[in-house]
């Protein structure tokens, strides 16, 4: 991948719903979230405490966003979200490659 031009962004977010889930499905909060993500057509990374994307800084925005509020419709009665944003010209790639 090339390195990006324009306004970038690297988020991570980690949606923490309460409560996370339901019966049937104890994460089913945080998979709405996940879903949102994924539909964004963003490179995104699920990781074990929270979820990397990366894109243009507007579609990033709105897309974590998005995700805090699909916890909630989902029927979160409540939650935080986590985020972390990083204003860079890199991809999530270049910051990790050494590692993988």
């Amino acid at each position: 991948m090339t390195e990006p031009s324009g306004e970038w962004v690297i988020a991570e977010i980690q949606v923490a719903p309460s409560p996370p889930g339901t019966a049937e499905n104890p994460h089913a909060y945080v998979e709405a979230a996940i879903e949102v993500i994924a539909a964004s057509g963003l490179r995104y990374e699920v990781g074990p405490l929270g979820t990397t994307l990366e894109g243009d800084a507007d579609a990033v925005w709105d897309t974590l966003r998005a995700a805090h509020e699909a916890m909630m419709i989902a029927g979160a009665g409540g939650g935080l979200s986590h985020v972390k944003i990083a204003s860079v010209n890199r991809t999530m790639e270049s910051l990790t490659h050494k590692f993988r």
